[in-house]
């Protein structure tokens, strides 16, 4: 089963009707996600900088709205490298950290593939073709189970190497090496039973965070995860899974990855909307803004601080799994 690259809005609405609408979910606002970006403001007002991002924008005849960066124009990529630093990584880097990471969590190295160089000199990796072992000690529950967190996510290659961010070239599945790819195959050599490969799936995803501040990256990150997971699940049982299963790795999903402002923990420019007007002692009017922003603790800005969900604890003041906690509040005080 081959989606293609570039995941397009129109597809999904069609084939997934409602799930399009979770990926464009914000639960911090109860909201959709915004642009946070102005690239696409000669659209129209819709299009602005803080304008939500809704799903007639993107589909119709605005359904190639959204792209990944490899399919923009080249102007457009250099534009946004200099405005918000956005910088793509090449597959094989990231396969070489998550790499390091995996050689700390099972003592040893070579686990998921090897690292190569083709005979023209480029860097490439070698599948490990046996099945993933574990020691006594951690199970591949464990290893499915283990947090893990990609910053400033982009079209999140580190979580789904789909295909190469700076190539455009798609990744087979047998052959992906992201963090999330690698979980799904660990279950996919362990568990042989539609439903148990789903219970499996679905504490991989709430076990894969990630967070960016563009809408249309994030969106992109989304789709891919959602892909990945319908990808991993044909690949498997040799069909899809059906439309309630997807919807609910959407919905973890659309809680797992979420959009902020990494620096500050609140939603991007939210600190801004936040400025007011005092009156001093002397009747003269002076503006209040975040002082925080100026320089101080990322637990005292005023904007909007960012909800995500702790999925191994249960709140009682809200239906469905998970507890609700501010992102800050995962960070020690300073």
């Amino acid at each position: 089963m081959h989606l293609g690259v570039d995941i397009l809005e129109n597809e999904i609405s069609k084939r997934y009707p409602g799930v399009l609408e979770q990926l464009l979910r914000d639960h911090t606002t109860q909201k959709p996600i915004y642009w946070a970006t102005d690239n696409y403001e000669e659209l129209g007002a819709a299009y602005g900088y803080m304008s939500p991002i809704e799903v007639k924008l993107i589909t119709g005849k605005n359904g190639h709205v959204i792209m990944p960066r490899v399919q923009k124009d080249k102007v457009l990529q250099q534009a946004r490298s200099k405005e918000m630093a956005e910088v793509f990584t090449p597959s094989w880097i990231c396969n070489a950290q998550n790499n390091l990471i995996d050689n700390e969590w099972f003592g040893r190295k070579n686990v998921f593939n090897t690292e190569t160089v083709t005979a023209k000199g480029l860097k490439t990796w070698k599948v490990s073709k046996k099945n993933i072992s574990f020691s006594n000690s951690r199970t591949w529950k464990d290893y499915i189970r283990d947090t893990r967190l990609e910053m400033a996510c982009g079209e999140a290659p580190y979580i789904t190497s789909r295909y190469d961010t700076t190539t455009g070239e798609f990744i087979p599945v047998a052959k992906r090496i992201g963090i999330l790819d690698r979980k799904l195959r660990v279950i996919n050599e362990n568990v042989d039973s539609s439903s148990e490969w789903l219970k499996a799936a679905q504490t991989a995803y709430r076990n894969t965070y990630a967070f960016e501040w563009q809408g249309d990256n994030l969106l992109l990150a989304r789709e891919a995860m959602l892909y990945t997971f319908i990808e991993n699940y044909f690949e498997k049982f040799g069909k899809e899974p059906i439309k309630k299963s997807i919807e609910f790795i959407a919905y973890i999903i659309s809680w797992n990855v979420w959009q902020m402002d990494g620096l500050k923990g609140v939603l991007p420019e939210s600190c801004k909307e936040k400025e007011r007007t005092n009156v001093d002692l002397f009747g003269e009017q002076e503006k209040a803004g975040c002082k925080a922003c100026a320089g101080g603790s990322i637990h005292s800005h005023i904007g909007v601080q960012c909800l995500i969900k702790d999925w191994r604890k249960k709140d009682p003041n809200a239906k469905g799994p998970g507890k609700r906690i501010k992102y800050v509040d995962l960070l020690k005080n300073k």
